[in-house]
């Protein structure tokens, strides 16, 4: 009796330890499991956090399955590559300046633009501090040529490697099964969605809004270069001519911009309307953002960033208008620029959009920019004693305007997602 009793108190006690064990177990497991589920919650609250609040991070549209970018061609996959050597001229300027400004400088194919703003550039007074980076939509051999001349500064070379205009057969070029003009896509049995007027999209126009959207891409987050690059950088196109004076009246204006314009989101170095030349006052002055020469920081780029889904479903495929007509005014307020009194850049040529390629079509007056440049224009002209004069009333594209169209089709506003996403997680899941 006493035995059995003993042996099962032993049993009972074994019971009770197995289920302490087995419960601890469980409770070590349960541990682990919401651990991990909160380290998994907080990777996706992070990134989720990270990317901007209209981009959805959603199996479409995520870095692991980007579906809706084109399969790259080979020539598209080389450019990629490319895009990743470093600069030129090193031997020659083997270190930038401190708080240099980077110019970016965007081109398609009009080589006698590129020869004015390349040589205009050479003249610039410290332009030999900083990186000049050539954003290609498609790739040109005269262009590349061109750019590949410059010895006036350290230069890197970036292609849009998704570029229309190296898609010979397939999105984003032409597709042979895509509708074309005012297509009845039913009856016709193609591929497109018409625009806001009822006009399928055009490659060579639509290229025109995705460049720009890959570039600012890239350059804030793609490129080992510039995407820790914490100042400004500047924009300029291929028919804008730079004065000798732009670069030090820009880092004069970006300095002064905090204390002199805190509301202002940039600097210009020309007036809003291209066709003025400056009111020549001894004052500053705050006015809508232009669209030639205009210089941010990344704080503004990331405002920009955030409104991704407004710049891509608005049917205009201008990316200023765009800009103008639905990003800036979703900020909530007015974006003014400062800029000097008189330019320091200029709009030149009759040739808009991808007009005037060729070398026998002259997109310059009489095949020569007639622009004087006069000794005030050569060295920076702006005094940091000046007040500001803010131009608050002003005329051209606003809130509630349509968009002219060109952006209707959905492969489109999906690819300029895709493109929003691209670099910036990448970089950020890598970090």
């Amino acid at each position: 009796m006493a035995s059995n009793k003993k042996s099962r108190i032993k049993d009972a006690a074994f019971r009770r330890m197995l289920s302490v064990v087995l419960i601890t177990l469980l409770g070590v497991v349960l541990i682990l499991f919401l651990l991990q589920k909160n380290r998994v919650s907080h990777i996706v609250t992070r990134y989720s956090n990270e990317i901007d609040q209209n981009i959805e991070l959603t199996n479409t549209h995520s870095q692991f399955r980007r579906k809706l970018i084109p399969k790259q061609n080979e020539l598209s996959i080389l450019l990629e590559k490319k895009n990743q050597w470093p600069p030129r001229n090193l031997d020659l300027f083997p270190k930038l300046a401190k708080d240099h400004i980077t110019i970016v400088l965007y081109v398609h194919n009009r080589p006698q633009y590129l020869r004015v703003v390349v040589d205009s550039l050479s003249q610039v007074v410290g332009i030999g501090e900083t990186l000049l980076i050539v954003s290609h939509d498609g790739y040109f051999e005269e262009m590349n040529k061109i750019v590949e001349g410059i010895r006036f500064c350290q230069v890197k070379q970036i292609f849009a490697p998704y570029s229309p205009h190296i898609f010979n057969n397939s999105f984003p070029g032409v597709s042979p099964t895509d509708c074309k003009d005012r297509d009845d896509s039913v009856k016709k049995r193609c591929k497109g969605n018409p625009d806001q007027y009822g006009n399928h999209r055009s490659p060579k126009i639509v290229s025109l809004k995705h460049h720009w959207w890959w570039m600012m891409n890239i350059v804030w987050d793609g490129l080992e270069e510039t995407r820790q690059h914490s100042g400004h950088i500047l924009f300029i196109e291929e028919d804008h001519f730079i004065f000798p004076n732009a670069y030090r009246n820009l880092q004069l204006l970006t300095a002064l911009k905090p204390k002199k314009c805190p509301n202002c989101y940039a600097a210009n170095l020309a007036p809003s309307d291209v066709k003025s030349r400056g009111e020549g006052w001894e004052k500053l002055i705050a006015e809508k953002m232009g669209n030639v020469g205009y210089a941010f920081n990344r704080t503004v780029w990331r405002k920009i960033h955030r409104k991704a889904r407004e710049f891509c479903f608005f049917d205009e495929y201008n990316w200023d208008i765009t800009m103008w007509a639905t990003v800036y005014p979703s900020f909530g307020g007015p974006v003014y620029t400062l800029r000097g009194p008189r330019t320091s850049a200029v709009h030149f040529g009759k040739c808009g959009l991808h007009q005037g390629q060729g070398e026998s079509v002259s997109c310059i007056d009489k095949g020569v920019v007639n622009i004087q440049v006069e000794e005030i224009d050569k060295t920076g002209n702006i005094n940091s004693n000046w007040g500001v004069q803010v131009f608050e009333h002003q005329t051209g594209y606003q809130a509630g305007f349509r968009g002219w169209g060109g952006w209707g089709d959905t492969r489109d506003h999906e690819l300029c997602l895709e493109f929003a996403g691209m670099y910036h997680f990448r970089h950020k899941i890598s970090s």
